[in-house]
């Protein structure tokens, strides 16, 4: 999917192929651009060459980097410290949603989701006219 200078733009962090793509869809669809990841080592990776972005929208469980140690490194890292971060996960524990708080995520919505409300949590966080 492109991105189009000027678009706020949001990275989708998710090994599933379908649940990137219809994260990918709503926010193309709302106006947003959207960059691509498969789990948290591509995003730091993308990350790297994509200083545009604004908003990770990740998984917990993914292979090699799971979510919430992307989070910690993201949070780690002076680059990334004002990087707002969205959990989209089927994880609803309140251990793990503490965790990634105190890590630095910014929301946490669990899977199935309303498409609606996640698109509504993303022009909260990245308003179109700002």
């Amino acid at each position: 999917m492109p991105v189009v200078s000027g678009m706020r733009t949001v990275l989708i962090v998710d090994d599933s192929v379908s649940v990137r793509e219809q994260v990918g869809s709503l926010l193309v669809n709302a106006n947003y651009g959207v960059i691509e990841a498969v789990d948290g080592v591509d995003a730091l990776e993308k990350l790297g060459s994509a200083p545009q972005v604004e908003l990770v929208i990740a998984d917990i469980n993914m292979p090699r980097m799971n979510g919430l140690e992307m989070v910690e490194k993201l949070k780690g890292d002076e680059r990334y410290k004002k990087l707002f971060v969205l959990m989209l996960t089927s994880e609803g524990q309140p251990a793990l949603i503490a965790r990634a708080r105190k890590a630095g995520a910014n929301g946490w919505i669990v899977k199935p989701f309303r498409h609606d409300l996640l698109v509504s949590a993303v022009k909260k966080i990245l308003p179109q006219n700002a």
